[in-house]
């Protein structure tokens, strides 16, 4: 199920009022249900999945806890919900193993990695060792599987593992409720696109009811229709214009490519940060809080900025659980730059089975490591001219952004290598395509209309972004009904008269 269909404001539209007129345990179970329901309205196979990695991962931080104080677990499952006598006894009898609690966080990690790595990355590795025997001059005869990508399960299994090893670090306690730990895990704004929620910042959340408020009720519609606004009007306008450039670089000069470009740019950022603008706007109105995932990273002024504006729920995970344990920046500096550069491959890896992600990441390293070296001769050549920090800050803003704009290239081949095509060829065309020079010129851009259009909704973006940074419109239209009103009308005419309503299924979907 997507946000931007009927399907599913129906489905809104009958949640809310189970949701509020519920309490307690039963209310916990409204969640969980129809966040099943959400989830399996694609493909209900995989909703054994998601269980089940749920259960496994709830039972590993058991587990965990169990080696930290035996005496003190076996009392509250003793006294527990028949489930939790269940496990605690097949927790004990785990501990026997003699495991310690480094081998079980190991173990959880290998399940859940063994998991991601079959459904997504399978085919992938498979595909490239059957190249790599061939080109040996050997002949492999196995086919490989055609596994589906399970919605989501690059989130989820993010999210759980972040509990697991948080549980390993003594940052949070284990969640004695199984119902909540899943509820937690598949909560329907933020399942199958994010953002990643962490349990240190949610579980608590769930202790009491949250009572219907309507000022959270207010500024959660006005960050919903904002998402909805981004992925109707901007990322779903600009996709036609987009496509063609990448589908046929070769029958385009290069304006036509370079527009196209800078126009997916912003389609990817609005697709992306629409759709988490719409989880975290839900959540909101349900009266919960998720983290900001997105802060008008095309102004970062360094690229180490930049992964602290884009993604940021990612961003932080992989600062956290891969970056700071490599080491991050405690060994000096050729060490530092081997951190940055394996975190953004992984990174990359993360995003698609193809190298054009790993490549999208490798260049993010590139440019991370090349911020560190270049930073102290740029801020020397700043002092020595007396540049105005406009002049400066601008520079430094263009130059991330034209740098971006490049990796982008790669990043968004990569998904024509997912659907089978040659990624690393597209991404090449159109590079070529805008370098060569030919064509360079508004005259022979293709469907001006669609550029014109394009222009003009990346225009209010902007202007809306910018003056809501000074002005803080979604903060203060909770209090000014007036002004409420006048933006939620704007919105929903913005939407109705410039929105692209083909139910586009959003571009996180297929990581």
């Amino acid at each position: 199920m997507v946000f931007n269909s009927l399907t599913f404001l129906v489905f809104i539209a009958l949640f809310f009022p189970i949701y509020f007129g519920t309490k307690g345990r039963a209310r916990t179970w409204v969640c969980l249900l129809a966040s099943y329901l959400f989830y399996g309205w694609w493909d209900g196979r995989f909703l054994s999945l998601i269980v089940f990695s749920t259960v496994m991962d709830w039972w590993f931080g058991l587990w965990i806890s169990y080696l930290d104080r035996p005496s003190e677990m076996r009392e509250r499952w003793k006294n527990g919900s028949p489930v939790l006598q269940f496990f605690g006894r097949i927790t004990q009898w785990a501990a026997s193993w003699g495991m310690e609690r480094k081998a079980v966080l190991i173990f959880s990690m290998v399940m859940n990695l063994g998991f991601l790595g079959f459904f997504k990355y399978f085919g992938f590795f498979a595909d490239n060792l059957a190249e790599l025997i061939t080109s040996l001059g050997m002949m492999p005869s196995w086919t490989t599987l055609n596994i589906i990508l399970p919605v989501g399960i690059s989130f989820y299994t993010f999210q759980s593992m972040s509990y697991t090893i948080d549980v390993y670090r003594r940052e949070i306690e284990w969640e004695p409720s199984l119902l909540k730990f899943a509820t937690f895990i598949a909560l329907f704004p933020q399942l199958v696109a994010g953002p990643i929620v962490r349990a240190a910042d949610f579980l608590f959340q769930m202790k009491e009811d949250k009572k219907f408020e309507w000022r959270a009720w207010h500024s959660g519609l006005g960050r919903v229709l904002w998402g909805f606004f981004k992925k109707i009007v901007i990322a779903d306008s600009l996709a036609p214009f987009v496509d063609q450039c990448f589908n046929a670089p070769e029958s385009f000069g290069s304006m036509h490519l370079l527009i196209g470009v800078v126009f997916y740019s912003f389609q990817i950022y609005c697709d992306f940060s629409g759709y988490s603008d719409i989880a975290i706007g839900l959540a909101r109105m349900m009266g919960y809080h998720f983290p900001e995932n997105f802060r008008t990273p095309y102004f970062s002024r360094s690229f180490s900025e930049f992964w602290t504006r884009w993604h940021i729920s990612l961003s932080s995970w992989l600062r956290d659980y891969l970056y700071i344990p490599l080491g991050g920046n405690r060994g000096g500096k050729l060490a530092t730059y081997k951190n940055n550069m394996l975190t953004m491959l992984l990174g990359g890896l993360w995003h698609g089975a193809n190298w054009a992600f790993v490549f999208w990441g490798f260049l993010h390293g590139l440019f991370l490591i090349g911020q560190r070296l270049i930073a102290p001769i740029w801020h020397r050549v700043v002092r020595t001219l007396r540049l105005p920090g406009m002049v400066s800050g601008g520079a430094e803003m263009a130059t991330v952004y034209a740098l971006t704009l490049l990796a982008w290239v790669y990043f968004r081949s990569g998904s024509i290598g997912l659907a089978g095509g040659d990624s690393f060829a597209t991404a090449n065309a159109v590079l070529g395509g805008i370098f060569s020079g030919q064509g360079f010129s508004f005259g022979a851009v293709i469907n001006k209309f669609q550029v014109v259009k394009g222009v003009l909704v990346i225009g209010i973006l902007l202007a809306v972004e910018v003056s809501n940074f000074r002005f803080k419109w979604n903060e203060r239209q909770v209090d000014r009904p007036v002004l409420r009103l006048l933006l939620f009308a704007s919105v929903l005419w913005l939407i109705a008269f410039f929105g692209s309503f083909g139910a586009n299924a959003f571009i996180y979907f297929q990581f």
